[in-house]
């Protein structure tokens, strides 16, 4: 499966930035814009952050005191 769109420059002078970035957080597939002069720049989506695990344990009272010290 094919997770990247090339487009020329040109061919995106037509959409707004706006469009251009919903665009690739609606399809979450990176774009890759050519430039006249032949180099890349890719836009991509982030991926959300996975949540922190939960960590079995317990904080000993006066632990913040005790650092300063």
């Amino acid at each position: 499966m094919d997770t990247s769109q090339t487009y020329t420059l040109e061919e995106l002078k037509h959409k707004s930035f706006e469009e251009i970035l919903q665009t690739v957080l609606t399809s979450q597939q990176a774009l890759t814009v050519r430039l006249p002069n032949g180099t890349e720049v890719v836009i991509q989506p982030k991926p959300p952050l996975k949540p922190l695990p939960l960590l079995e344990g317990y904080i000993p009272p006066g632990w913040k005191e005790a650092i300063y010290r």
